[in-house]
């Protein structure tokens, strides 16, 4: 077996982890089959329309990506000295593709439990297999982090000297140290509450969260800066002390601008403090999370759900024929239950909810909004892009095999298997959502918007149905994954364009007519019954 270039480095510090206890030449043999399992996989980033073959060093070779959204960190890290704005920014992108990149694909092996039938009954102390399974997370984010502030790092040597490079090196250090700890704490936590599929679940609504969050948390360290005479200030809150990013902009401020106020200082003790303090909490923990971990070999039963009256009867309008409802609630079980399929859907559904809001915000800028007039709650059209994203998925499934199912079903066309599988996306998805939304947009400008809010509801099923029709997979969860290619894509990404149509022409009608919203409304509820039944004739 060919050695790895990164296990040769690591050599260079085997004096380090033979102070440290830990069994170097095990650690290795390990890390080595480790690394050699691993370049059989294909990061999630590019897990797509990807060869079974020829996946030797793939993460490697995907990491040009990470290169690209480095150069964007060129102009905030190598020229200006408004440090803490730029850091800020700089390291919340940073985290964020850090973040998100642990959580989609290092998460298996914090939480990997296939080796340790094997490693358990050998002669190796428990601080080596440990040591291993962090170097393996280790050795990965490096590599990311390499990708990611490589140009950016020797760029800002040559343009802001030899102490901001060497501070940006040690705080990109402590950010992974602080990531990889927040992470394994987060799970251990889980763990502490939760046991098998149920475990699983959580995690995933975790990655969701934290995607969410991250989004945020973006909009919210954006308003902690505002512009004075072309110049960026801070503006300080009570809640910036939970803006992470800043904690480690705050040193280049105190070292390099000489800013000695309170909070630059309380920030970059934090900045060094909190991480290390993370790292050994999670060291204390570790015999506690190998322990939980065991809870990842078991299944939990699931429960039955229960059918009143009121769901049969909604379900039978809804749904015209038997069939119809059969694949309606089969569709609604594969979208509650595959979790692949909940991780690459359900944070869409999230931004769909937050985006209407960004945009309202960020386009009224520092102008107050008058809520009784304005038209401004037709951003509520921003929440349907999510539909071609998840119209898209519906036809792709991890247990894609299971599809010859359909060909001993007695039936005559797939017409129900569709019209069952849309109507479940957007009963179980789309419109819980949009209900919420729509609460929060009728408490916020008032209720003369309910017109115009079914509008955009009757709309979204259309929408949906135009999207169905112009997708190539009409047969749902009949694909793999690795089957959403970038043609796919680009397709999902066009279809956002007739979304500025509708809303348009509604924003045309509302404002032309006085009761141009009802109107409108009645037009499209007919049309919309109407392409239904073509569409599937």
């Amino acid at each position: 077996m060919t050695d790895f270039k990164t296990l040769q480095l690591l050599d260079l510090f085997r004096w380090l982890f033979v102070k440290m206890g830990i069994d170097y030449d095990l650690m290795r043999k390990i890390l080595h089959i480790k690394l050699t399992m691993d370049e059989r996989k294909v990061p999630t980033l590019f897990n797509q329309n990807k060869k079974k073959d020829n996946q030797k060093y793939g993460y490697i070779k995907s990491l040009w990506i990470y290169v690209l959204f480095g150069l964007i960190l060129i102009p905030l890290m190598g020229f200006g000295q408004n440090f803490l704005f730029q850091m800020s920014i700089a390291f919340a992108m940073i985290i964020f593709l850090i973040m998100t990149s642990l959580i989609s694909d290092f998460s298996s092996v914090l939480l990997d439990v296939r080796d340790k039938s094997i490693l358990s009954t050998k002669p190796i102390s428990a601080r080596t297999i440990n040591a291993a399974k962090f170097m393996h997370i280790f050795i990965y984010l490096f590599y990311l982090t390499i990708a990611l502030t490589g140009i950016p790092l020797l760029v800002s040597l040559f343009t802001q000297g030899i102490v901001f490079f060497l501070l940006t090196v040690l705080e990109i250090i402590l950010i992974n140290l602080f990531i990889v700890a927040i992470t394994a704490i987060l799970y251990i936590a889980i763990l502490r509450f939760f046991d098998g599929e149920k475990l699983k679940d959580m995690i995933n609504y975790v990655q969701i969260a934290l995607s969410l969050m991250l989004m945020i948390g973006y909009q919210v360290l954006i308003r902690s800066f505002e512009f004075v005479n072309l110049d960026m200030t801070v503006s300080f809150h009570w809640w910036s002390l939970f803006l992470i990013p800043m904690w480690f902009a705050a040193p280049f401020n105190l070292l390099l601008n000489g800013d000695t106020s309170l909070l630059t200082v309380l920030y970059s003790i934090f900045a060094v403090i909190i991480p290390i303090l993370s790292i050994g909490l999670y060291i204390k923990l570790i015999p506690t999370f190998e322990r939980n971990l065991q809870k990842l070999l078991s299944t939990s039963k699931s429960k039955k759900e229960k059918n009143n009256r009121l769901k049969v009867l909604l379900l039978t309008l809804l749904c015209r024929t038997h069939e119809e409802r059969a694949f309606f609630r089969f569709a609604s079980l594969m979208m509650k239950q595959e979790r692949e399929f909940k991780l690459k859907v359900y944070p869409s559904l999230g931004f769909s909810f937050i985006i209407p809001f960004i945009f309202i915000f960020t386009f009224s800028g520092s102008e107050k909004i008058d809520y009784a007039t304005s038209m401004s709650y037709l951003n509520i059209y921003f929440s349907m892009m999510i539909i071609p994203a998840a119209v898209l998925l519906l036809g792709h499934s991890a247990k894609f095999k299971a599809a010859w199912i359909y060909k001993i079903l007695p039936l005559k066309d797939y017409t129900n298997l569709q019209k069952g599988s849309l109507k479940a996306f957007l009963i179980k998805l789309y419109v819980p959502l949009f209900l919420v939304l729509s609460s929060v947009f009728s408490y916020i400008y008032g209720i003369r918007i309910i017109p115009d809010l079914l509008v955009v509801l009757v709309t979204s099923w259309i929408y949906t149905l135009f999207c169905f029709v112009t997708m190539s997979n009409k047969i749902p969860f009949t694909k793999p994954y690795d089957e959403v290619g970038d043609a796919q894509g680009w397709k999902t990404f066009l279809l956002f364009i007739p979304i500025a149509i509708l809303a348009g022409l509604h924003y045309f009608i509302a404002s032309q007519m006085a009761f141009g919203p009802t109107i409108y409304f009645i037009v499209l509820f007919f049309i919309n019954m109407l392409v239904w039944k073509l569409a599937f004739k």
